[in-house]
């Protein structure tokens, strides 16, 4: 099997999806713009070659890097990422080469979130109302439908990038004076918890591993606030949640891949409202936070999907793990030192955090996982204790 990575060595601990692969004889090639010196030594011994790339967002260079790997193994089995950045690319080289996934004729649906919420509808979930308005005057007779506040998003977009809450009429004009020239889409605010059902479908779509979270509040908020965040699996999935997360998972034909569904519990009536989907593994740590929740590999795991279209691990949930952050722009009431003494019995992994993700995710992370959601959030409340 010939699989070609796109940008393997970032996030940082992706580069485990490499090995995974290369354990079970499959040839993997990497493509990236980061000079191979830079690479870790575990990427590079996965590698059977890589190819560098000055500008990965020159199309003909990419074409000309999987016309290569052609050239030198044969015909490419699969191209991946794992991240939202290259999910158009990948679709646009799947199509060019007919590899098998998400394709240009089906990738807007899971990249426009005015088509994720016509998926959701036709699927039965419960969406929050929202279309993409491009005047003023058509915001504010939507207005008259939903009330304020809003939430003002781009269609196509990462995280919480360019993403507006807005409260009054002058705000939503303000918006509309300021707002980006790409298109947003305006939707209703849904005040509630929000939750994700996560997982890895194999090639038949069945879910073969899946994890639920919950978050301290959501990254909009995060990233607008500055604030400090943590967010923990569950080790109970809540059934109506589950519900939507496999009525989800049908309606997108989600298949061989890592999925990360967001919802709301939603606070006026309980009810589970979708918010976005992701056809990739969540964001930050999170994988790792699956392996330390359930004493697994899903790296290697996802391997073995890939080639033998087969989960081997059992996973019961023994722990829950909580994500924790830290900014450097605070001061905080306990040094990392008094932090590890305290709790390094629960901390089972800390780290810097990368520029680009400090946004939402702080400068430094823990990993803190107990049996007790009692303890995590006694060691959440130490960590972000401000001085």
């Amino acid at each position: 099997m010939n699989f070609v990575l796109l940008s393997p060595h970032f996030p940082p601990n992706y580069y485990q999806f490499a090995v995974g692969l290369h354990e079970l004889g499959v040839n993997v090639l990497g493509l990236a713009d980061e000079p191979y010196h830079n690479l870790r030594g575990e990427l590079k011994a996965a590698f059977t070659e890589y190819y560098f790339a000055a500008n990965m967002h020159n199309y003909d260079d990419l074409l000309r890097a999987i016309g290569y790997f052609i050239h030198r193994y044969g015909r490419i089995d699969r191209i991946d990422s794992h991240n939202e950045y290259w999910l158009e690319t990948e679709a646009q080289l799947r199509t060019d080469f007919n590899v098998p996934g998400f394709k240009v004729d089906t990738i807007q649906r899971v990249k426009r979130k005015s088509l994720m919420k016509q998926t959701y509808v036709d699927a039965g979930v419960n969406v929050a109302r929202g279309r993409v308005l491009h005047r003023l005057a058509d915001a504010r007779r939507f207005v008259k439908e939903v009330g304020y506040p809003l939430v003002a998003k781009p269609d196509i977009g990462v995280g919480a990038a360019k993403t507006y809450k807005i409260h009054n009429d002058a705000e939503l004009k303000q918006f509309y004076q300021v707002k980006p020239p790409v298109d947003y889409i305006v939707e209703e605010f849904i005040q509630g918890t929000i939750l994700t059902f996560d997982g890895l479908a194999d090639r038949d779509g069945t879910p073969v591993f899946h994890s639920a979270m919950q978050y301290s509040q959501g990254i909009m908020e995060t990233v607008n606030e500055d604030a400090d965040v943590f967010y923990y699996t569950l080790r109970q999935i809540p059934s109506d949640l589950e519900a939507a997360g496999r009525k989800v998972l049908k309606a997108f034909d989600v298949r061989e891949r890592f999925f990360h569904f967001e919802f709301f519990r939603a606070d006026r009536d309980n009810q589970i409202v979708a918010l976005e989907v992701n056809m990739r593994p969540p964001g930050g740590l999170t994988t790792d936070m699956f392996n330390y929740a359930n004493d697994i590999d899903v790296y290697r795991e996802w391997a073995h999907v890939v080639v033998y279209n087969r989960f081997t691990a059992q996973y019961t949930r023994p722990y829950h793990c909580c994500y924790i952050s830290r900014k450097s722009s605070k001061r905080y009431a306990h040094t990392h030192e008094q932090v590890m003494h305290h709790y390094g019995q629960c901390i089972i992994h800390h780290e810097p955090i990368s520029g680009i993700f400090s946004a939402a995710l702080g400068d430094y992370g823990y990993l803190a996982r107990s049996p007790e959601l009692s303890e995590i959030f006694e060691v959440v409340e130490y960590i972000h204790q401000l001085a």
